[in-house]
């Protein structure tokens, strides 16, 4: 007999799919890192998308108890007591991987697990405080995502942190996130308000959502243009902006229902937006990864 038994309730929960949306950090850190090891790439890349973000996906719903959509999950079952320990134990795991490859990466991902926790736990609950969970959502799963992915696939110590050619590319992922995030908590207002959560996207309302990612995307948009033109080729930039048309297309497309019809801003749109975009991302970043490599 089991010592202990994962409940379907909590495989759902940990919504490991989901780390595909997440993948396009990691996938740019991994494209401009032309000395990765196999063994690195294999050992991190299981860690963060097996692994630690899953904890966090239980951790934080354990905590939320979500009853209506999140993130694609559009009925969520119940939350049952093994979802904690399971997220803990998925947690542990990421972490004794991560010393197989340094112990600077381990460390990386347990800050990242304890912050990403700071989101949901009732001690901390980031969710409550509009600009600073947007923040610290956005800069975790951004910037220091992308250090965190570079210490994984090549391993040279606490330098990666002072190190420009990382610092710059590791800032646009935070800008494109904060532009991101509030988006996939528009539909969610409801819930969010009935728990006491005010996210950044609640404060700014469904139109004020999309014209705060509108400029926020934009702005992120033309920093790595720049950042592919000046570092790498006119070629890798074009390529960059035609990757991100088809999001652009479905966002305005979205947005001009939503104008008329506030109730559009729904579970379906986003996750469909969520899609597009990561598709398209780690798409780029593939190419990206064998243009770069020749």
């Amino acid at each position: 007999m089991p010592i202990f038994k994962i409940s379907r309730s909590s495989w759902v929960h940990l919504r490991i799919p989901f780390s595909f949306f997440l993948m396009p950090v990691y996938l740019f850190a991994l494209a401009v890192n032309n000395a990765a090891d196999l063994f690195n790439v294999i050992i991190s890349f299981i860690a963060i998308h097996l692994f630690l973000y899953p904890a966090s996906n239980g951790y934080n719903s354990y905590f939320d108890k979500d009853e209506k959509s999140i993130g694609l999950v559009e009925k969520p079952p119940p939350v049952k007591k093994d979802l904690y320990y399971t997220s803990i134990a998925f947690d542990v795991f990421a972490i004794v991987l991560g010393f197989f490859i340094s112990p600077l990466f381990a460390l990386l991902m347990l800050v990242y697990g304890l912050a990403s926790k700071a989101y949901s736990h009732p001690w901390v609950r980031l969710k409550k405080y509009p600009l600073m969970g947007w923040f610290i959502a956005g800069f975790f799963q951004g910037y220091f995502t992308y250090i965190m992915s570079i210490e994984g696939i090549n391993p040279s110590g606490w330098s990666v942190f002072f190190q420009p050619e990382i610092i710059f590319p590791a800032s646009l992922c935070s800008l494109l996130l904060w532009g991101s995030y509030p988006m996939t908590q528009v539909y969610q207002h409801e819930e969010d308000a009935e728990r006491g959560d005010k996210t950044l996207s609640l404060l700014l309302g469904v139109r004020g959502t999309f014209y705060f990612t509108a400029v926020v995307f934009l702005m992120a948009n033309f920093a790595f243009v720049f950042y592919f033109y000046i570092f790498y080729s006119l070629k890798v930039a074009i390529f960059f902006q035609m990757f991100l048309m088809p999001v652009l297309i479905y966002f305005l497309r979205w947005y001009s229902v939503v104008h008329l019809d506030k109730t559009q801003a729904d579970y379906r749109h986003t996750m469909e937006l969520n899609m597009i975009s990561a598709v398209c991302m780690n798409s780029f970043f593939v190419l990206f990864a064998f243009i770069n490599s020749l």
